[in-house]
Order: C-alpha cells, then structure tokens, then sequence
C-alpha cells in the first residue's frame, strides 16, 4: 500500500475539472475550454508518472489502496492497477484531450459539455482501477450520465431517438450486472474482485452456491449460470457483442465527434476490461462450458459488422460498424484462451500471445477509431456538415496534407504492417489459430472485408475527378497539423517498436493465464 495515493489522485483531478469547470465564467469560453484541456493534461501527465513508475516485471496489482467502507456488507474502497489498468487509463488520459480539441468549435454551453467530458474521464479511471464490486460500480454508472447528456443535448437531428436507445441498453446491462454481482454476494459475502477470483480459482465458488441451492431449488451449476449470463449480458452490451451492437451504429452517427471519440475509444473498452479483470476469473469454468458458441459469436462480431460496414454511405456509421469489427477481435481472442490445454507449455504460450494482442488491439483500435473520427469532424467542419461517402471526391488535389494523414489513420485501421493496428491483430491471430482453428480461419474474412471497405473510402472520397465545389476547400492548419501529429506519430512508434507496450503488459498476460490453468 501507498502512503501517497496516486490512483485516487488521478481519478480526483478531472472531478475537480468538471467543478471548476462548470462555475467558471460563461461569457469567456475559450478560457473555459483552456482550462478543461489543461485538466486533462495534467490528468495524461500524471498517468505518463504512473507508468514510469510502474514495475513492468511484476505482473500482479500495484499501487493498491485498501480501505474500509462499509465493513459489515463486504465494501471496500480498494484500487490498484496492473499492465492492462494501466493501459487503459493511458488510453483514457490521451483520447479525453483528442475529443476536447476536436470539440474546440463547441459554442453552446460549453462549460457543461467539457464539464462533462472531464466527468466521464474520471467515470473511465474510475472503472479501470477499482477492485471491488459496489466502488466499481459507481464510476461504471458515473461514465453512462455524461455520456447520454453530451449525446442528448449536442448531438445530431436525431439525438432523442440515440440517446434514448444508448440509455436503454446500457442501463438494461448495468441491471444485469448488479443482479448478478448481489447474487453473488448473497452467496459468498464478497464484492472484492480479487477475493472472488481466488475463490473460484480455489474451486469454492460452487459449495458457495450450492449453500443456497436447496432455498432457491435450484443446483449451484445452475445459479453458477445464471449469475454467469447476468454479467456477461452487461459486458457483452458494453463491448458490444453481435446481436447487442445495435444501439451503437445510430449512437455514434447522432453523437457529436468529440463524444463519438470518447465512445469509440475508451467506452467500449469498458467492457472488453470487463470479461478480463471480472467475469475470466470468477466465472472460467461456465465460460468454458459455452467456449464453442461464444467463439462462433465473436466471429459474427467479425464478419457481419465489417460486411454492414460495406453497405454504408455515411463516414461515422462505416467506422461506428469498423469498430464493432475490430473489437471482435479482442473477444476472440479472449474465448480461444477459454480452452482447457493442461500442462502443455507451448499452448500456454499462444494463450500469453492472444491476450498480449487482446491488449494491444484494445489500446491501438482506441488511438487510430478516435483519430479517424475526428478526421470526419475536420472534413464536416469544410463542407458545411456533409460525410457522405458520395459527396466527395478528388480530395488530395486541394487538400493533400488532410488526406495523406487520415490515409495513415485509415491504413492503420486496416493493420498495415508498420503501423499500430498490425501488431495486435497479428499476435491474436497467432494465438487463437493453434487454440480454435476453425473460428479463427473463419474470422480472416473480417480482414478482407475490412480492407475493402477502407480502400473504398481511400478511393472515392480521396481520388478520382475532382467536384468544383470542393476546389477551394482549404487544408490542415498549422494548428490542427499540430494536435493530430501526437497521434499519427504513436501509430508510426507503436508499429515499429511494439515492445514499448508489450514490456509492460505482457507479465500481466502470463499471470492471467497462469491464474486459468484450472
């Protein structure tokens, strides 16, 4: 334990934002964005400490802080991070100042809109750093509130429908996870995630369950499942898993960009977090009873989101349904680790490499989707509102600079060796064929498919006859060359020295895997 706090520091710090935020003088706006923007990085910098900080050899928890809340119900105010918290608070820290910048234009009621982005900043380190169920959970819900205002109030002509849709959903998991987890607690008398976890590792989840079996008339395989289900209905909402994506297509269209940037790139990893810190551990044995049916589910993630993704014409609902393909990913190659391999070590490897992609794909896809969808706000900004995929063409003749950098963004999409979003794929890939053959075969279409719909965009909003219209359309500023080169200049160092990453997660991955072998 620490005597200093560095997690609660950071989770404090945008709270402060958003109060500071929100009672500062209206009429001054730019101040008001300035001062959100500098919350955020101090909140990046003290992340940026955190992982140099960090021990990159020691694969368990650290940074914890441990105290009693409510000791009779099992509630603790328990945070730490290993290497997967920490890269999801990186990623949080470095898309939340992306989303504000590409929101600078925000003219109504801008105090609450960036008072708001700083509130869902410490909804997401909140999420990704606490280790018991009932704190867990507040910041959980803390990041849904924000969210549906900054889609109710900013977004497009059809934000009601949106906003209402993603509440619905969202909320519908959230019930479902506190069923799950007070069923849980009813059982075992603990909210801790780890306490849990050593539990189900120790094989005492069960008894537990069976201790209420005959009260509910049920057996403890059967509560086992359905606590199971409970929890993953909530995740698999959050990530989102086909058929639960619904809610996202129209979610991220009618979501103002800044929004949509948070949604895509740190929101939705919500969830993949999830079944990796909470539902693997607890509940590995249900998850494995069902391995077949969850990869087969993970590769229709895969494939009909990136073939929907082909029948768009609209910019943000081709990257909303790229999203929901590139997550898929991550899913599978967290139920090919589901499978029962006993001893052997070279498999233990594959699942190491899977997990180790799982981690990288979740942090790589959240930098190039935030960035390729503040490239459509930039190209909204100079066409008065348009990103149809028919309403261009011939771009690069004027603005060259604009259409050379989202070709990176867009290539990295697509896992071109070299840049960020090739090496995730790739060790996934390298992981789940030797685990689940088939599924991961099936699942090289999602590849394809991707690459043809990026080469599309490329081509028919990039190339070809230039419309007069656009003929005066001006380029980058020096101003807006300057806030994406951070981001470009990640993909590029992330592609080519991956190490930089995979040294500090990947004795996380072998300790997740060594915890599995049960």
């Amino acid at each position: 334990m620490n005597i200093f706090p560095p997690i609660s520091c950071l989770t404090i710090v945008p709270l402060i934002g958003a109060v500071v935020v929100l009672v500062f003088d209206v009429k001054n706006k730019n101040l008001v964005r300035g001062l959100a923007l500098g919350f955020a990085f101090l909140a990046l910098a003290m992340t940026l400490v955190l992982w140099h900080r960090f021990n990159p050899g020691f694969g368990g928890l650290q940074f914890e802080e441990v105290h009693a809340w409510v000791p009779v119900l099992g509630v603790q105010y328990h945070v730490g991070i290993d290497g997967l918290g920490l890269l999801m608070l990186l990623l949080s820290a470095i898309v939340v100042p992306m989303a504000m910048a590409a929101s600078w234009q925000i003219q109504d009621r801008a105090p609450l809109y960036f008072s708001l982005m700083l509130m869902l900043e410490a909804g997401l380190f909140g999420t990704f750093t606490a280790l018991n169920f009932f704190h867990w959970f507040l910041f959980w819900e803390l990041s849904l509130i924000p969210a549906f205002f900054l889609i109710r109030l900013w977004g497009g002509p059809h934000r009601a429908a949106a906003a209402t849709q993603f509440f619905l959903y969202t909320i519908v998991g959230s019930v479902a996870l506190l069923l799950a987890f007070l069923g849980i607690f009813l059982c075992t008398g603990k909210f801790d995630f780890i306490d849990l976890a050593e539990i189900a590792r120790n094989r005492q989840l069960l008894p537990a369950f069976a201790a209420i079996s005959d009260w509910h008339k049920f057996t403890a395989e059967k509560i086992a499942l359905a606590l199971c289900c409970g929890a993953f209905l909530g995740f698999a909402i959050k990530v989102p898993l086909v058929p639960f994506h619904t809610w996202l297509p129209s979610t991220y269209e009618e979501a103002p960009t800044g929004t949509t940037m948070l949604l895509t790139g740190a929101m939705s990893k919500m969830g993949i977090y999830g079944f990796l810190r909470i539902l693997l551990p607890i509940f590995y044995v249900q998850l494995r009873s069902f391995q077949t049916p969850l990869l087969w589910l993970s590769v229709a993630t895969i494939v009909l989101s990136a073939y929907a993704a082909l029948a768009q014409k609209d910019l943000k609902r081709i990257f909303a349904y790229s999203s929901i393909n590139h997550l898929g990913y991550c899913m599978l190659g967290i139920f090919s680790i589901l499978k029962l391999t006993g001893n052997d070590p070279a498999l233990a490897t594959e699942k190491a490499a899977a997990l180790n992609g799982v981690f990288l794909q979740m942090f790589n896809h959240g930098l190039t989707a935030a960035t390729l969808f503040w490239f459509v706000a930039l190209l909204e900004k100079r066409s008065g509102g348009l990103r149809g995929l028919d309403d261009f063409g011939g771009l690069r003749k004027v603005v060259p600079v604009f259409c050379g950098l989202m070709g990176i963004a867009l290539v990295s999409s697509m896992g071109l060796p070299g840049l960020n979003g090739f090496i995730g794929e790739f060790l996934i890939f390298k992981g789940t064929f030797p685990l689940a053959t088939w599924p991961a075969s099936v699942s090289v279409l999602g590849l394809l498919l991707t690459a043809i719909f990026i080469l599309t965009i490329l081509q028919r909003v990039f190339s070809g006859p230039l419309q007069e219209k656009w003929s005066q359309m001006p380029d980058l500023t020096m101003r807006e060359r300057l806030a994406l080169l951070p981001a470009i200049t990640l993909m590029f160092v992330l592609g080519l020295y991956p190490q930089l990453m995979l040294g500090v997660i990947n004795s996380t991955a072998m300790q997740i895997v060594q915890r599995l072998r049960f």
